[in-house]
């Protein structure tokens, strides 16, 4: 068979087209073309026609454009070329940079790969372009809407989340996603899965704090029989059935320390050894992973390995709580109604207005999972066509808006900036309190006050690097 076209575009110093060059040659037939020399003044026009030229002289199956910093302007114009030849693109900048790679993924790129490179992470994402590609023409009509109808909202923090479903679902980059319980983590894990190019493969879900600590790694990476007592069969694993689809990790920072090891190591890789097992086994497996706790700080305590978070903080979400989408509760409730009434049979059912005041008062500590299961008792338990404020069971009174005055929300909402506000100076400045007192424009000793009030712990600012 003819070895599939792939074309190497690098606007950088050649040194990250060179390593790809000799992890895709053995595999593919590659075709090299470096333009270093428009850092020196050559123009974005030249290194379109330059690129056009070798397009159509090449006709590659896929390109990878490697970017150096700086050059977003340049690769966006090529990337623009590009779309009008429909070959998909894998961009590739030295800097990582999250928003350089969103602006990428906007403006066209089809995934994205930082250094250091590997043949786990950049063969997998090229034999799968090439087949995507090939196989368009014959599946143009992909399931892309599944997964967002689950997704409801219309506040624009909301949105914001649901607009970059699209783009984080085109690539292949591990996924982080943060947010307080109840507030639909796995609904936007199936949402990015459904909508890219895995939809036809198993999307695994797995709570890592709903299994006992000694079959985690059972769990995951399965056993061969006669690995330990009792193993009388074999059993493949979580991560051999999500081969090809997405294993979505829940509660991360549960995970024991050792398995957080093992599961290191098939990210870099994607390699793994079952239980009893003597030979390593491969899995093509995104990972999406989730957690209700602030994993920076789950770092610094011990509790998640530093590189396990540096490698799945590729791309984060960071959801809402519902109290920050006022507008989506009633737009909520209303849709859990119409759920739950024709699942029970049952009328159409209204709020009465004293209800509406109810929820909207109330602060929602679960969440969207809260309010669903508020409303799926009201559905029980109201005899009418109305639901009523007696109707709806609320038992954390603690909770209710109304209970604070405006100087109190005020002072928390105030006092909840500040710990964030000196937490991202800290992080930024590397532990520094003196730069960082110099950054706010406050005296050390004013700025140190502030990082007692709040119980702030500088050391794990601290740069580990000499």
């Amino acid at each position: 068979m003819t070895p599939q076209k792939i074309l190497l575009f690098g606007i950088d110093n050649g040194h990250a087209s060179s390593a790809l060059q000799k992890l895709l040659d053995p595999h593919f037939s590659v075709h090299v073309q470096l333009e270093s020399e428009h850092t020196t003044g050559r123009s974005a026009v030249r290194l379109v026609q330059s690129l056009e030229q070798f397009i159509r002289k090449a006709r590659p199956g896929l390109v990878f454009l490697v970017v150096s910093a700086g050059q977003l302007t340049e690769a966006k114009e090529l990337l623009e070329l590009l779309q009008n030849f429909k070959t998909p693109v894998i961009a590739v900048t030295e800097a990582g940079d999250c928003e350089e790679m969103f602006e990428l993924l906007k403006d066209g790129a089809a995934d994205f790969v930082i250094p250091p490179f590997s043949a786990a992470n950049v063969l997998p994402r090229a034999w799968r372009l090439l087949e995507l590609n090939r196989t368009k023409a014959e599946s143009p009509d992909a399931v892309e809407s599944v997964g967002l109808q689950r997704l409801i909202g219309k506040s624009p923090v909301f949105l914001s989340h649901v607009d970059n479903i699209p783009l984080i679902a085109k690539c292949e980059a591990n996924v982080l996603i943060l947010g307080e319980t109840g507030t639909g983590k796995e609904l936007y894990a199936r949402a990015i899965h459904y909508r890219g190019a895995r939809a036809g493969k198993p999307f695994m879900p797995i709570n890592c704090g709903a299994i006992p600590t000694d079959l985690v790694e059972n769990e995951l990476f399965g056993h061969e029989r006669g690995a330990f007592t009792n193993a009388s069969t074999l059993q493949t694993g979580l991560i051999a059935e999500a081969n090809g689809g997405t294993l979505f990790l829940d509660e991360i920072d549960c995970l024991p320390i050792m398995a957080q090891v093992k599961l290191l190591r098939f990210l870099q890789e994607k390699e793994y050894r079952p239980l009893g097992s003597t030979t390593m086994r491969h899995a093509n497996v995104r990972i999406m992973a989730a957690s209700n706790l602030d994993l920076e700080e789950a770092v610094g305590n011990g509790r998640v390995r530093q590189d396990l978070f540096y490698r799945l903080n590729v791309i984060s979400l960071v959801l809402p709580p519902l109290r920050e989408r006022i507008e989506d509760i009633l737009l909520l409730a209303r849709h859990f109604v119409d759920k739950y009434t024709k699942e029970f049979n049952r009328e159409p059912i209204d709020f009465a207005s004293d209800a509406l005041n109810l929820m909207m008062m109330y602060g929602w500590p679960g969440n969207v999972r809260e309010l669903e299961h508020v409303i799926e008792r009201a559905i029980v338990l109201c005899e009418g066509p109305t639901i009523k404020a007696s109707d709806l069971v609320i038992s954390n009174s603690a909770s209710f808006v109304g209970k604070e005055s405006l100087r109190q929300a005020k002072a928390k909402e105030i006092a909840r900036f500040e710990k964030n506000y000196i937490q991202g100076l800290l992080c930024a400045c590397q532990g520094n309190i003196t730069k960082a007192a110099e950054v706010a424009q406050k005296n050390r000793r004013a700025f140190w006050q502030l990082i007692q009030k709040h119980e702030i712990s500088v050391g794990r600012f601290k740069s580990s690097t000499p």
